[in-house]
């Protein structure tokens, strides 16, 4: 099998488990375990073909920042993925979980740019001065593949993981508010199930708005004004339930809460 047969193969193979929410086999098997290039390929695939299909790309997400998620997946870096319009379900009550196979929630801070991030040199100051607002978010990460029994490349070729997300209309200025002093408390039913803070997130949300830009970049589509950004999550992702009522609390910002029904 060529490279590009492994790539069509596994965006067959993930693509079939979305449209059946059956979970299926890991990826790695076809494009193996340390080939990132062949695993972005796969999410491009996956991406393009959601996009043929009339959706519409509004930002980027950012995953496995904090080391709790990295253990929680067995991954050692972070990744990224595409958000897309059809994701968004900040104006859904209650959020339908039809389309999730596997769905975890975890507490983020969010960013939406005010102008592109294609500087030469992209050092904290420059995705600062980027930044039109933060946000209070919540991101349903979901896995395609069976159990998330997955590796790097899985995650990766799998849109890194992505599901759906709920953004907040509660933004701050970086005048107003340090990314990396927030804490964050997720409770379930009134239950606290995850806490964290903003340094929890790659040493600082801004330290992995700037890893991202790096990688936007180096990929050939950098990150551009009006996008949301989703910067990675502040604690432990959880699973939940239909039923289940979900708030995040992020310091400086109003809470975020949603319902989830089947």
């Amino acid at each position: 099998m060529t490279n590009q047969d492994a790539i069509g193969a596994a965006v067959e193979r993930l693509s079939q488990a979305q449209a059946s929410r059956v979970p299926c086999a890991p990826v790695r098997d076809l494009i193996g375990t340390d080939d990132l290039p062949a695993a972005y390929a796969v999410q491009q695939g996956l991406v393009q073909a959601r996009l043929a299909g009339g959706a519409r790309v509004v930002g980027r997400k950012i995953g496995a920042t904090s080391e709790a998620v990295q253990q929680q997946l067995g991954v050692d870096q972070p990744d990224f993925g595409y958000l897309l319009d059809d994701m968004d379900v900040s104006s859904d009550d209650p959020i339908s979980m039809r389309t999730l196979l596997q769905p975890r929630v975890e507490g983020e801070v969010a960013f939406r740019l005010r102008r592109d991030i294609d500087d030469a040199e992209i050092t904290i100051d420059v995705v600062r001065d980027a930044v039109e607002v933060a946000l209070p978010a919540l991101e349903i990460v979901d896995s395609r593949i069976a159990d998330w029994a997955i590796g790097f490349t899985d995650t990766v070729a799998d849109n890194a993981s992505s599901g759906l997300f709920v953004v907040g209309t509660d933004g701050r200025t970086l005048d107003e508010l340090e990314p990396r002093d927030v804490t964050m408390s997720l409770t379930i039913n009134g239950e606290e199930r995850s806490a964290g803070n903003g340094a929890a997130c790659l040493g600082d949300p801004l330290e992995a708005l700037r890893w991202l830009a790096v990688q936007a970049q180096r990929y050939g589509e950098p990150l551009r004004a009006g996008q949301l950004i989703l910067s990675g999550a502040l604690g432990p992702f959880v699973p939940f339930v239909p039923g289940d009522r979900v708030v995040a609390t992020i310091s400086g910002f109003a809470p975020l809460s949603v319902t989830f029904e089947e």
